[in-house]
């Protein structure tokens, strides 16, 4: 068995959907944004084994920060308001390895 990960980078956006009213990453365009990370991602051909995976996620408990998403193996926690955010997500920290301060949570 390899000491190597088997995904450089794995990113799981938050796609929760709460029935009690309150906030919930799937009412503020979570869906739209992961599947936004996951087509750029492919175009930068910077997904599959050995690079980036983008997942969908149920409940990440952090649904009032929301939306979030959350980057492994560092453990850093976003939030994003439009494809813009992702663009500068994706182009700096999972490309350039750079955390994105400004939509870290």
């Amino acid at each position: 068995m390899s000491d190597t990960p088997y995904f450089e980078r794995h990113v799981f956006f938050c796609l929760n959907k709460r029935d009690d009213g309150r906030n919930s990453c799937g009412d503020h365009g979570a869906e739209a944004a992961q599947k936004h990370a996951k087509k750029r991602c492919k175009e930068l051909n910077i997904n599959g084994a050995g690079k980036v995976r983008i997942n969908q996620a149920g409940c990440l408990d952090r649904c009032e920060e929301g939306p979030v998403m959350v980057v492994y193996p560092e453990g850093t926690w976003y939030t994003f308001v439009d494809t813009s955010d992702i663009d500068e997500i994706v182009d700096s920290h999972l490309v350039g390895g750079n955390i994105v301060e400004r939509l870290k949570i």
